[in-house]
């Protein structure tokens, strides 16, 4: 199906005061954050929140009271040396990642530990996106290959795993990043600015794949069969002078401007460091719990552009305008959940609503 979102005024809106808010309690070591991996919203309104610096998983009733907690820091089951990311799957079964190597402890949302699934072969560093859908099967997402010459792309390999973590397969190969040599005193590595990467996201019964330089999004069904390609029209992506000098500019200023530059610095605007041809489609992919499909555009410089919402039957839904400071982590059909900071870098787990607009009902005329 193709879309053509970015001419339509159909907006969605989000934002205004929390409906669940935690983690700014000062004086109670349960209710602070100490850099939040992974959230999820479970089936009576509970959330999980998955900690690095506890090496827990904490959960929290519908009105942020906390209620329980689960595995701490160790090498055994149940424990984690480095939680990364986590996924609710029905029945509130909790799968949360853990490195390195990469695999998954599973919880009951009492606490218990279930099993330990560990990918075959090995993963010698976490899944870099993906997710695990209701019926178990992971999709984990690895990089290989690739040069150091700024032609040679990184392999960037979608693979399927059983329940038990037996390899099903490789659904797909993409295109990835290419890298320049190890420059300078401390042999920072460059990628193209402005270059292109794939994203994958893995829920409920859908798998969604994106190589990041065209404007479509592959829609994988949990037998891993193609069922939909979602595209839309955007031709406005070349990139100009005037965008890299801004880009140039805004990279300097972030970073304390030209007082505060340093070698890092210098390489990151060096005129010598190659320049895409294009802006990339997209920044990100997500796959709702109610299975709509979430379409971060690339941010060109001084721009902040949004998403785009797709039904789960990849017609438009609308446009969505991010939440100022809000790190979305679960798109719901109602709600944001997600993690924010405020002005003093302390973290907090919070959920905005979202509503569609008021004619989302109406039939959207399908493309060719």
């Amino acid at each position: 199906m193709t879309n053509d979102p970015l001419n339509s005024d159909r907006r969605c809106t989000g934002g205004g005061e929390p409906i669940f808010a935690v983690g700014d309690a000062a004086d109670d070591d349960r209710y602070q954050f100490y850099m939040v991996r992974g959230v999820a919203r479970l089936s009576d309104g509970s959330v999980a929140v998955a900690d690095r610096g506890t090496k827990s998983v904490r959960i929290f009733n519908p009105m942020g009271e906390y209620v329980a907690s689960m595995g701490r820091e160790g090498e055994g089951p149940g424990e984690f040396r480095d939680p990364y990311l986590m996924w609710a799957l029905p029945g509130d079964t909790l799968w949360v990642g853990n490195s390195r190597p990469w695999h998954f402890n599973v919880f009951t949302v009492a606490g218990e530990f279930v099993r330990l699934v560990r990918p075959n072969p090995a993963y010698a560093n976490p899944s870099s996106s993906g997710g695990v859908l209701s019926n178990g099967y992971s999709v984990n997402v690895r990089r290989e290959g690739g040069g150091d010459d700024y032609r040679t792309p990184r392999d960037v390999l979608v693979d399927a795993h059983t329940r038990d973590g037996e390899l099903i397969g490789t659904l797909m190969a993409l295109e990835g990043r290419r890298y320049g040599p190890p420059t300078g005193p401390i042999n920072f590595v460059l990628d193209p600015l402005f270059e292109a990467a794939p994203s994958v996201d893995a829920t409920g019964t859908t798998i969604a794949v994106a190589n990041g330089r065209d404007p479509e999004v592959q829609l994988l069904d949990n037998e891993f069969r193609l069922r939909r390609i979602i595209r839309w029209h955007d031709s406005d992506r070349d990139v100009t002078a005037a965008h890299v000098n801004a880009w140039r500019a805004d990279y300097v200023e972030r970073r304390g401007g030209e007082e505060g530059r340093n070698p890092v610095t210098d390489l990151m605007v060096s005129e010598d460091r190659p320049v895409a041809d294009h802006f990339p489609a997209l920044s990100r992919i997500a796959v709702g719990r109610d299975g709509r499909v979430w379409v971060r555009r690339y941010p060109k410089p001084q721009e902040s552009p949004g998403w785009l919402v797709f039904e789960a039957d990849g017609g438009s839904l609308c446009h969505f305008e991010p939440v100022p400071g809000l790190n979305v982590w679960e798109f719901g059909a109602d709600y944001l959940l997600g993690t924010r900071e405020d002005a003093l870098g302390v973290e907090s787990v919070v959920i905005f609503p979202f509503q569609q607009p008021e004619d989302a009902g109406a039939e959207v005329p399908e493309g060719s």
